[in-house]
């Protein structure tokens, strides 16, 4: 593992195990030496994050190097806390994880009395129930999002017939009782919204749309502005 990516590691555990922790503990979690770990942290001191403890007493990130100073009010620290919780209730485990990943980031560059304030928020989600998974690898999926990458999927419509297309992949909407990719149909050289639930193969081809994403999302934002004029605002599945 490169030296880079190892402290990178190590300030991450920092942020996000319980403290003071061990080195013990650090080096369980990044997977390297105790004597690795006495190395890192004092790295990680000169580079400019202040660390509390020492040897045998476990350690306190302080003050975060790698993120700049902010200073958020009260409300916009709950708006995030809040909008972090429901990224974890409707997520799949990638982004529940990525959420966990973000309040950790955001929590550790506070000063303390804010860092209680995000931790004991006022606002919160409850749902008892979470979604169902998806059947589909939603990991997949947003990286040909990201990359612009066509793909060939086997859809289901809602009236029970099956075909196979190539799309690219545009956005992916949350509703509250469906998931949506939104894309370009090759097949009907269209707009379309196909629920991801009915979507039962996804397969790269190997090309790429590059650099049409962005074009593209515009051009369907204004098709459906357009078509709520027209018409009462629904959603139809492709």
């Amino acid at each position: 593992m490169a030296r880079s990516d190892r402290l990178l590691r190590l300030l991450q555990a920092l942020r996000t195990l319980p403290s003071p922790v061990t080195a013990d503990r650090l080096a369980e979690e990044t997977e390297v030496s105790v004597r690795t770990i006495y190395r890192d942290i004092d790295s990680l001191r000169a580079a400019g994050a202040t660390i509390e403890g020492a040897t045998g007493f476990g350690y306190h990130l302080v003050e975060d190097m790698a993120l700049p100073p902010q200073m958020f009010s009260r409300i916009e620290i709950e708006a995030l806390v809040l909008g972090l919780e429901e990224v974890k209730h409707v997520g799949d485990p990638e982004l529940a994880r990525a959420a966990e990943a973000v309040f950790s980031k955001i929590t550790a560059m506070l000063p303390e009395r804010l860092q209680l304030h995000a931790v004991h928020a006022v606002n919160g989600i409850y749902k008892p129930t979470a979604p169902p998974a998806p059947a589909l690898d939603m990991a997949a999926l947003r990286s040909a999002c990201w990359q612009e990458d066509v793909l060939a999927i086997r859809y289901t419509d809602e009236k029970g017939r099956t075909t196979d297309r190539e799309i690219w992949p545009l956005s992916i909407l949350y509703l509250d009782n469906a998931l949506i990719l939104i894309a370009k149909c090759c097949n009907r050289d269209a707009f379309r919204r196909f629920r991801i639930d009915r979507i039962s193969d996804l397969r790269p081809t190997g090309r790429s749309f590059r650099p049409h994403r962005v074009a593209l999302l515009r051009a369907f934002i204004a098709e459906a502005e357009a078509e709520q004029h027209r018409q009462s605002p629904r959603f139809k599945t492709g």
